[in-house]
This record gives structure tokens, C-alpha cells and sequence, in this order.
């Protein structure tokens, strides 16, 4: 029996390992612990086994008047709970990281490419894992987690986006790229693993086969039986664009494919997703 810890009240991932976890109640115990004002001590953590941070600001817009909350939640709390979690005697200290902290929108990612953010969320986000990593030693196993773009039923962010032009536009180009995605279900059953392993070091949960823009879009059309044209017409404008924004759709974004998962196929994870 592992007892769990999962700090980040209402983060989608938290949840959603928690609510896995327990399908093994012989195995498991899961609680998750609300963050916000919280000052972590010593306390908080005894008797658990692991704990696995979810907590942070992600998916806002930063601003001037909000980029200090970056450091302060992605980076100073994270180290304080990582602190007291290793006082009070925990073994496992899983951090829910980014792919943002390589700074890419476009490109190929492996395990011995730099970090180099370029936004505050990044930032924080790799002095963290920096910080907690000169944590870690025997007793206490660091766990970072860096997985690319997560998406499920329920799920916030570029899915959601991506998903919402598929139900309205009656056209999408027909751009062949690769992209490293994670469906929740895959991510849910990797981080499982580590808790069983008590794994340390880096990794990048994913699913096992690169995903292309277009087959999603395709598949989460099909879903809806809704009728869409994919379409090469616009290739040209799609790769002459310099837009972020592009790149993030229809640019190819990797990992090396390590840490992959295949608990659950592309297809299969698309219609669990848009049921």
C-alpha cells in the first residue's frame, strides 16, 4: 500500500491520477491537498509515501502584473513542499514539469538538449526542477516529469482550442507534422508506474506514436459525425507562416521516443476523449 499525496486541488492531471489510482485500493490511497495559501510544513506530509506536485499557474496570459506569481507558485512553493515533504520522511517526490522549459515551438527533443525557456512559465518552471533536483539522494527519489501536450475528456488548453475550430470550420488544411502528445489515460498509467518502480531522473511521458494535426482533427470530426474537408490548399499559407500560433498547430514539435505509453491507442484515446 503507497499513500499518495497530490498537491493542486482541481488540477485536471491531479485529479485524473488520483481517480486512476484508486481503481487499486489495495494499492493505493490518494488524498489531494488545496494549495492555495497554503505554507507547507513538516506535518503536512507525514506518513505519506509519495507526493506528486501538480499545483501551478498554467494557461493565462502573462502579463507584467502577473509574471512574479510564476516564481512564486511554479518555483518558490514547489521547492518549499519538495523541503518539507524530504523532512518528513517521504520517499518519492514526482514534479509535474513542462515541455516549455526547451523553449521550442518547433524541433526535436531529447534527453540531452538544453533547457532554454523563454517565457516565465518556462522559467520557473526549470528552476524548480533544478532546485529539487539538488534534493534528491537515496532516501529521497526526484521524479520529473516533462510531458508534452496532455489532452483527455475535461481537458483545458491547445486540445480545447484545436477541438473547437473542428466543430465550427467546414475546412482544415491537410499538413503533414509530428507532434508528442499524451492522452490522460496514458499519463495516468505512466505516473502509476514510476510510483510502483520509484523511479528517479527525468522522463517523457507520451504516447507511442507521434500524433498529426490533421488525423486529430479528422478523428475528433468523425467523433461528432461531423463532416469536414482536409484540405491542401492552404499548405503553402501554413508554411509560410510566422505565426507562433501556426507553428504550435501545424509545426512538428518532438520528443525522442522514450517513456512512451500505449495503454490506450491514438484512435481509442480520441473517442474516450470526445464521449
Amino acid at each position: 500500500m503507497k499513500n499518495v499525496l497530490i498537491t493542486g486541488a482541481k488540477s485536471y492531471i491531479g485529479e485524473s491520477v488520483k481517480d486512476y489510482l484508486l481503481q487499486w485500493p489495495d494499492n493505493y490511497k490518494a488524498s489531494v491537498k488545496d494549495t492555495m495559501g497554503w505554507k507547507p510544513a513538516v506535518s503536512d506530509f507525514i506518513g505519506y509515501d509519495v507526493v506528486f506536485h501538480t499545483a501551478g499557474i498554467a494557461h493565462v496570459k502573462e502579463t507584467d502584473e502577473n509574471r512574479h506569481l510564476y516564481y512564486e507558485v511554479n518555483r518558490n512553493l514547489v521547492v518549499k513542499t519538495a523541503e518539507a515533504a524530504k523532512e518528513a520522511g517521504v520517499r518519492q517526490f514526482i514534479l509535474l514539469s513542462t515541455m516549455s522549459v526547451y523553449g521550442l515551438t518547433v524541433g526535436h527533443i531529447t534527453k540531452d538538449t538544453p533547457v532554454n525557456p523563454v517565457t516565465a512559465y518556462g522559467k520557473s518552471k526549470a528552476e524548480a526542477d533544478e532546485e529539487i533536483e539538488k534534493l534528491s539522494d537515496a532516501d529521497f527519489r526526484f521524479t520529473c516529469l516533462r510531458p508534452p501536450m496532455v489532452y483527455g475528456k475535461g481537458c483545458k488548453g491547445n486540445y480545447q482550442s484545436l477541438r473547437n475550430f473542428t466543430l465550427k470550420s467546414p475546412v482544415f488544411p491537410d499538413y503533414q507534422n509530428q507532434r508528442s502528445m499524451v492522452y490522460i489515460g496514458n499519463l495516468c498509467e505512466f505516473v502509476k508506474e514510476c510510483m510502483e518502480l520509484e523511479k528517479s531522473g527525468l522522463f517523457f511521458p507520451q504516447n507511442s506514436e507521434y500524433v498529426n494535426t490533421s488525423d486529430m482533427v479528422r478523428l475528433i470530426a468523425e467523433n461528432h459525425e461531423k463532416k469536414i474537408k482536409l484540405t491542401k490548399a492552404f499548405n503553402w499559407a501554413v508554411k509560410a507562416a510566422s505565426l507562433n500560433t501556426i507553428k504550435k498547430v501545424f509545426g512538428s514539435l518532438t520528443y525522442e521516443l522514450v517513456d512512451t505509453v500505449g495503454t490506450y491507442g491514438f484512435e481509442d484515446s480520441i473517442k474516450l476523449t470526445e464521449s
